[in-house]
């Protein structure tokens, strides 16, 4: 049976489904249809995780390349002794970009959450590993949350108030600039601050600045799931606008950028083009790009300064040997 709470939040009351995710469709494409109009086209990266693109997600994670989800996993491996005694048990575990919920899942035997509140925009994704991890975890309340939370973080009123800790590993805090970052900081503090507990926080995962040829291959694999997971973003531009990119007209490029402390992923035109799209038409010169993603990499200094800005205390940090990630647990102040 679905019905509205009183946040007007779309419920399902049978399995406690809560799919925020359906904004309209004339919303959807005029965003995606102004970012592909801008002077340098773009799109949002959110929109690289239809299910086909959370599976090559899953598929880079394991190549050789891609240090940042083994290198995080190995620091909670070390420390989640030290972590779970900074976070606590018994709270209110809100994951968010949730994916395969596998990185959450690690931490319930130290930290045993009450409730798990699972967020990631492709919902789809989200309902097959959350119907795996129910039956690994009965005990744990469980709920699906379908919601863009680059934009918003207004949380229906059955995630419980007490002790939240929101969980946002993988350095997807990256994605963001770091003006986008703080605000993004200041969303999660004021969803913390609902219980008038001082207990609530965050738990994230940061990557650290480290030499140019290792995010260069990172983010540029030789074996080219990378590129595939790129791609695919045009495959959802075309479903989600009615267009006709065409994918052998186009290839990825992932690279560093020094100067702006960031990797940029684009997708270059290989020769002189036009794509229609339900709506609008641009033409592209052979090398001209659309942007898809950017990935910061932040200073332990630089960053622990922008928690602090976004109104987070009493960090606690761990990091690999070679200072190449970081996880932090941080106090909503």
């Amino acid at each position: 049976m679905l019905t509205r709470d009183m946040a007007g939040l779309l419920i399902n009351e049978t399995d406690e489904i809560v799919d925020l995710a359906e904004r309209a469709e004339i919303t959807i494409r005029a965003e995606l249809s102004a970012g592909l109009l801008q002077p340098q086209a773009q799109t949002s990266p959110k929109y690289l995780y239809d299910v086909l693109g959370s599976k090559l997600f899953e598929a880079i994670c394991e190549l050789p390349e891609y240090y940042p989800t083994r290198t995080e996993a190995a620091i909670f491996e070390t420390h989640l002794d030290a972590i779970a005694r900074s976070v606590g048990r018994g709270c209110t575990l809100i994951d968010l970009g949730a994916g395969n919920c596998e990185k959450a899942a690690r931490l319930f035997p130290a930290i045993r959450p009450t409730q798990y509140v699972a967020v990631d925009i492709s919902l789809d994704f989200l309902r097959i590993a959350i119907g795996q991890l129910r039956q690994r975890y009965p005990q744990v309340a469980m709920m699906e949350l379908g919601l863009d939370f680059s934009e918003s973080l207004e949380l229906p009123q059955r995630v419980r108030r007490e002790k939240r800790l929101f969980f946002y590993p993988g350095s997807s805090i990256g994605n963001y600039t770091p003006p986008q970052a703080l605000q993004f900081l200041h969303r999660i503090r004021q969803q913390c601050q609902v219980s008038g507990q001082a207990d609530d926080g965050l738990l994230i995962g940061v990557d650290l600045v480290k030499d140019k040829a290792i995010l260069d291959a990172a983010y540029d694999d030789a074996l080219g799931v990378t590129a595939s997971f790129n791609l695919n973003v045009l495959l959802h531009l075309n479903r989600l606008l009615g267009a006709d990119f065409n994918l052998r007209e186009w290839q990825h490029r992932g690279f560093f950028d020094v100067a702006h402390s960031r990797i940029e992923m684009h997708l270059v035109a290989r020769r002189a083009l036009t794509v229609s799209w339900d709506g609008g038409q641009r033409h592209f010169t052979e090398g001209e790009s659309i942007h898809t993603e950017n990935s910061y990499k932040y200073t332990q200094a630089g960053f622990l300064a922008l928690l602090a800005e976004a109104g987070f205390g009493k960090p606690q940090v761990w990091t690999d040997p070679d200072r190449w990630f970081m996880v932090c647990h941080a106090h909503a102040a």
